[in-house]
């Protein structure tokens, strides 16, 4: 149930950012959007760890600053295997939209997922 949330909550942001940055970033609808969050989250678990081993010394370098050029590689692997539905002009947007995506994410699991979550355990 919590990866379901979180793909429609990448979804409705992918959305958020196609409305804001429609010059850079092209969405053909709501259903690429999700197709896309999902797409992205199966990447999470399959490409992600493996970059992540393999820049680990970079990571630790810069204090795991480079976990953000990660995430914009996996947008911009998402961007190519979705086509003409999904597409980030350049890996300088992409690396933009990984950090914003990351922030936003940040901000509904601290305000909204932890509370509901500790609201139920009590």
């Amino acid at each position: 149930m919590r990866w379901l949330i979180g793909c429609i909550i990448n979804a409705v942001l992918f959305m958020a950012l196609a409305g804001y940055f429609h010059e850079s970033f092209y969405l053909s609808g709501f259903t690429a959007a999700l197709q896309a969050s999902v797409l992205l989250s199966i990447l999470n678990v399959l490409v992600r760890p493996l970059l992540i081993l393999f820049t680990l010394p970079v990571t630790v370098l810069t204090m795991g600053l480079f976990l953000f050029v990660i995430n914009a590689m996996t947008l911009e692997l998402t961007d190519y295997l979705m086509g003409d539905a999904f597409e980030i002009d350049g890996f300088g947007m992409a690396l933009f939209f990984a950090v914003l995506m990351s922030l936003v994410n940040l901000v509904i699991q601290k305000t909204i997922l932890e509370p509901s979550r500790s609201s139920r355990k009590k």
